[in-house]
């Protein structure tokens, strides 16, 4: 059986990535022998029961790179240098090294960008025009490499055909219930971060929603959460779930999430919730703006909670979910990732 190296932001904790990785390898299934680099190959062998290798070390790599026959760079916003330059240079670094050891190579489920720098850019370009095959999961995306003249498959996020495990224990728990997963960012100021606590608190009181904050990445998200928590501290509770297939199935006892993690917004939509977005990230908008859902940018959060609670609580008693039809045209279209893989 051949084997295929999986590339991604594995291994950091970050439960959208995790269930990037879960998609990819539920698509793989038996075609393809995995082997998956991680920045934690222990925790990622045992939450995924895959072979694992340490992204970190090179010679492993190389290794990795020359036992493989296709490489695949897994899914998510791999090349994009808002979080750093590093990230464009690491994984387009691996893509290039793939190429010119000859293996097949996929560029697949990918959020391309933003991509400030010149250099980002010119890697981008390059490893993506070398690349047997593409697909992307935003119209931005797509429409970058088409400036490029480079052709692509485009789909929603495979993550909206993981297959949820239900969480029994959720309906031990008060209801109804309302899931928030916040995350640190720069632009969540004390002040907004503030605003946004007194806002869930009168939310909490008006609706009697028990409030399950769940810390997505928890390197990231935990202080939030617990923050929120002591807020609130008879009605929340922390929940952490690092499995993705269950923690997608959370969501299946929740009225509402407000969410900044893209992930925590398509899992949610994708098992029936009311979803409310707070945009840190042009994918976040995208996604949003695409299903004509209801969302703020995080820098024109409304400067009087008062309002913020009043707009969360409109959509609750009055919001639209995803239709039956749109949910199945998503999870169908989402498996167009897959064709990649045969």
């Amino acid at each position: 059986m051949q084997r295929a190296l999986l590339c991604g932001y594995y291994g950091k904790g970050n439960g959208g990535d995790e269930a990037l990785l879960a998609t990819l390898l539920q698509m793989l299934g038996d075609r393809y022998q995995p082997l998956v680099l991680s920045a934690d190959p222990a925790a990622t062998e045992k939450l995924h029961q895959v072979e694992c290798r340490d992204r970190g070390s090179v010679l492993s790599v190389i290794q990795s790179l020359r036992r493989s026959d296709l490489f695949i760079w897994g899914g998510g916003s791999l090349i994009q240098d808002a979080t750093s330059l590093r990230n464009p240079i690491y994984y387009g670094g691996l893509m290039a090294l793939a190429q010119k050891l000859g293996l097949a190579t996929i560029a697949w489920a990918q959020g391309i960008g933003p991509l400030e720098h010149a250099m980002s850019r010119w890697i981008a370009r390059q490893v993506l025009q070398r690349c047997d095959r593409i697909s992307v999961r935003d119209d931005h995306s797509a429409q970058l490499l088409q400036t490029w003249q480079i052709p692509s498959q485009i789909a929603p996020d495979p993550v909206w055909a993981l297959a949820a495990q239900p969480q029994p224990q959720i309906w031990d728990l008060p209801a109804p219930r309302i899931a928030v997963c916040l995350r640190a960012h720069s632009q969540l100021t004390p002040d907004r971060l503030n605003n946004l606590t007194q806002a869930l608190v009168w939310l909490q009181q008006a609706t009697g929603a028990y409030m399950l904050l769940i810390p997505f990445q928890p390197s990231q998200d935990q202080a939030i959460a617990e923050d929120l928590h002591r807020a609130m501290p008879d009605h929340s509770q922390v929940m952490h779930q690092p499995q993705p297939q269950q923690l997608k199935g959370i969501f299946r006892g929740v009225e509402m999430v407000i969410a900044m993690r893209l992930h925590a917004l398509i899992m949610a939509l994708a098992e029936g919730c009311l979803a409310w977005g707070i945009s840190y990230d042009p994918k976040v908008s995208y996604l949003m703006q695409e299903l004509n859902m209801p969302y703020w940018p995080l820098n024109q959060l409304p400067l009087n909670p008062k309002i913020a609670c009043q707009d969360w609580l409109e959509h609750y008693v009055n919001g639209d979910r995803l239709s039956d039809d749109q949910l199945l045209s998503l999870r169908d279209r989402a498996y167009i990732h897959q064709q990649l893989l045969t």
